[in-house]
């Protein structure tokens, strides 16, 4: 297919492309600003509508065969990839990441549809032994029900696959509400999904600016028995109460601030290599990406030195344009809130190695601050930009009695919730 054949500008309840009235928003690219679709604002009454749907089609679905759920899902997933290149070009013009990122993105995206395509057929129960003679315990799996999908704009594709595929491979039905920042993919693959033969209402995708008011809908609703959602600790925690009266269910993916460690023992050279992939991918927007680096004072300057000048070679600008390794950021407002974190860094103390500067309205330099210090803001708020703070960290004195190594003490006194650590 081509581009335009895949860029749908509403939303998609029952096999059908549906709006709520005259109400439009407009996905930007941020690389250069342009519109690049206006699009119909779904709104409370289509995300109703959109869970009327999924219940509807829930009855049936549930009761399909696993192995004919599979034989769709496998569709999707070589539908989606025969549709890669184009899908990447979807992505990189709504969210601005190189093109290369944004392929790599719909092939893994696409890979969570064919394991559980797979894993699908493969859901068995239990055979409990009893506590007495005349009692047979027997626990069997059942699908849930219409399940929300909650997906943020930074991966569009891939964060949609891995929640939807194991809920329409178990049985459920689903409602996709993604950002209004990057909707375009989804509703893409939401036009894939339906070549590939899902029945009405079994994957509907709702778009629309007031993503509170939609949440707040699924969250309250007696239908949506599960909420699956990427995003903000805040929005995470409102959630969490608007469904505390239905019970419901949830899946939560919320903010990070990782730590890269480095040990004295390091390969300097493998560490640096990490360090690209784990601070740089999607210019620093992701939520896995590395929020600081800890660097055992022994190496800390070469460490620095090297990185500095892998970074130096990062080539900033638009998505679409060849060898581009660092893209722009979602927004103006994503801009500002990294010139803050460097701002706050350099009040406090810290060395500006490299970077440091915006450039234009929606790009940002690959920034290094050295003699970072744990006062700083980036120690308890996540950067989400392509600004990588480093700590120079001392040995700690142990008492002799301990038999651990250097890198197990430095390993206790970090409780990250995902770090990678570089060592022998």
């Amino acid at each position: 297919m081509k581009t335009a054949d895949l860029v749908f500008d509403r939303s998609y309840v029952n096999v059908e492309w549906v709006t709520a009235g005259n109400a439009t928003f407009e996905v930007i690219n941020p690389a250069s600003g342009e519109v690049v679709a206006r699009v119909a604002d779904g709104g409370a009454d289509l995300t109703e509508k959109a869970i009327h749907a999924a219940e509807s089609a829930f009855v049936s679905w549930r009761k399909t065969t696993a192995k004919h759920r599979s034989i769709i899902l496998e569709k999707w997933n070589d539908l989606i990839l025969e549709n890669a290149a184009t899908l990447a070009e979807i992505m990189t013009l709504e969210c601005g990441k190189p093109l290369k990122e944004s392929l790599g993105e719909v092939t893994y995206g696409a890979s969570f549809i064919k394991w559980f395509a797979e894993e699908g057929k493969r859901v068995y129960g239990d055979v409990i032994p009893p506590h007495t003679e005349d009692r047979r315990l027997v626990v069997i799996k059942q699908p849930i029900g219409a399940v929300a999908a909650m997906t943020p704009w930074n991966f569009p594709l891939d964060v949609i696959t891995r929640k939807v595929a194991p809920a329409l491979a178990a049985g459920c039905t689903v409602i996709i509400r993604p950002t209004s920042e990057s909707p375009l993919t989804a509703m893409a693959i939401a036009h894939i999904a339906e070549k590939a033969g899902f029945p009405p209402g079994v994957l509907n995708v709702v778009v629309g600016i007031d993503s509170s008011a939609i949440g707040k809908i699924f969250s309250e609703s007696e239908v949506v028995k599960k909420i699956s959602f990427t995003g903000s600790t805040r929005v995470g925690q409102i959630l969490t109460e608007q469904s505390a009266k239905t019970l419901k269910k949830l899946s939560l993916e919320l903010g990070g601030n990782a730590p890269f460690i480095v040990f004295e023992d390091a390969d300097i050279d493998k560490a640096v290599a990490g360090a690209m992939v784990s601070k740089y991918r999607n210019a620093g927007q992701t939520c896995v990406c590395v929020n600081r680096f800890l660097v055992h004072e022994k190496i800390y300057d070469v460490f620095i030195a090297k990185l500095a000048k892998a970074v130096e070679k990062l080539k900033v600008g638009n998505g679409m344009e060849t060898g581009v390794n660092i893209g722009p950021l979602i927004n103006k407002k994503a801009v500002e809130t990294t010139k803050y974190f460097v701002a706050d860094a350099l009040e406090k103390g810290g060395d500006l190695i490299l970077g440091g500067n915006a450039i234009g309205e929606c790009f940002f330099e690959p920034t290094i601050i050295g003699n970072a210090t744990k006062d700083m803001k980036f120690s308890t708020e996540e950067i989400f930009g392509p600004v990588a703070p480093s700590i120079s960290l001392k040995p700690i004195k142990r008492p002799s009695q301990w038999q651990t190594t250097p890198s197990m003490v430095w390993l206790l006194t970090s409780i990250p919730r995902v770090f990678l650590v570089v060592g022998k």
